[in-house]
Order: structure tokens, then sequence, then C-alpha cells
């Protein structure tokens, strides 16, 4: 998948083909789809809470847009095939080449697009991308322990837990204990 704008191709639908996982398509996120991204995001919100505070204003949906454009960052909007819906946002961050040649994994679904299959496909559709293009060996997914919707996603997709880390990150305002998935992705 191209990262750059001005190649103008656009990513084929993945998923969809064999009846069971709907199509989606992955594309970047750029700054332009701002208030798109902060509109879902506000009906997100009791979604969201307590797992993940996304940005609700254009401008701090610009702003994550603009830290995601690579060379260690990366993020990735889904939409369902068909209606264009944006179903849910990926982060591949931290990225560390070298001997190491693993990132960070962080994602989340829009309100209406949850439990319908489209972030599995999503995710997929990442893991394919950072295997194939950003050349990386290993993934990480952090996720609080109360996540169960999360953690079935992770599961369902290959990653197995490595541990907990208490106090781990800083979401809300709270530091928050998570566990640790990952991926090989040979």
């Amino acid at each position: 998948m191209a990262r750059a704008r001005s190649s103008g191709s656009r990513p084929a639908p993945h998923g969809g083909d064999d009846g069971r996982r709907p199509a989606i398509v992955l594309e970047p996120f750029f700054p332009e789809a701002a208030e798109e991204f902060a509109a879902a995001a506000r009906r997100s919100a009791a979604l969201h809470r307590p797992w993940v505070h996304a940005p609700t204003t254009a401008g701090k949906a610009a702003e994550l847009a603009r830290t995601r454009q690579g060379p260690t960052s990366y993020g990735y909007l889904v939409r369902e095939v068909g209606s264009g819906t944006l179903a849910g946002y990926v982060a591949v961050s931290n990225i560390v080449h070298g001997a190491f040649r693993s990132a960070c994994l962080g994602y989340y679904a829009f309100a209406g697009c949850e439990r319908r299959g489209l972030m599995s496909a999503g995710l997929q559709a990442v893991l394919k991308h950072a295997r194939q293009t950003l050349k990386l060996h290993r993934l990480e997914a952090n996720i609080q322990p109360g996540n169960e919707a999360s953690l079935a996603l992770v599961r369902g997709l290959g990653f197995r837990c490595e541990g907990c880390s208490p106090r781990f990150l800083k979401i809300g305002g709270r530091w928050r204990d998570h566990e640790r998935w990952a991926i090989l992705l040979e």
C-alpha cells in the first residue's frame, strides 16, 4: 500500500471474498479527513470510554493525522466497501527497523461499525501491509485487561499474550494497566 499522496493509487478492498468477512478499504489517514474522523469520534465517545480518548475536534484529528505520515508512525482509516462508512482507525507506531523490526499497534472502531467484523478485516489488511511493505517482524498491541472486545479481536487474529504491564499507558488522565499482546509477521 502506498503511503505517498502523490502516488494516486487507492488500496484495493480487503475481505468480503469468502462470504464471512465484510469488505473494507484501508486508506492512509490524511488531515483532509479530520472533520469526518472527529465527528465519528464524537459519536463514539461512549463506546470508546474508558479504553481510548480519540480526538473529537477537527484540529486535534488533523494533528493526529500529521503525526502518522511516517517513517516511524502511520495511521489508516478503515472504510466499509459500498457505503464508504468510516468504520475505524488503525495506527502502526513506534516503528523500529534494524535488528528489532517491530512496532506498536493501536486501533478502535467507530460506533455503528463495532462487532461487524470490519475491524478484524482492517487489522488483517494492516498486518499484511506491515509484513509486506513496512517489512516488520513483530507487532505489539497493548490492551487494558477489561477491554473484552479488543482482547477477543487480537486473540482471533493470532496474537499471543506476553504479560501484563502495570500502569503502562496514561489514558484519560490515569495510568492504566495493559496486557501486552504480540504477533510475529512471518
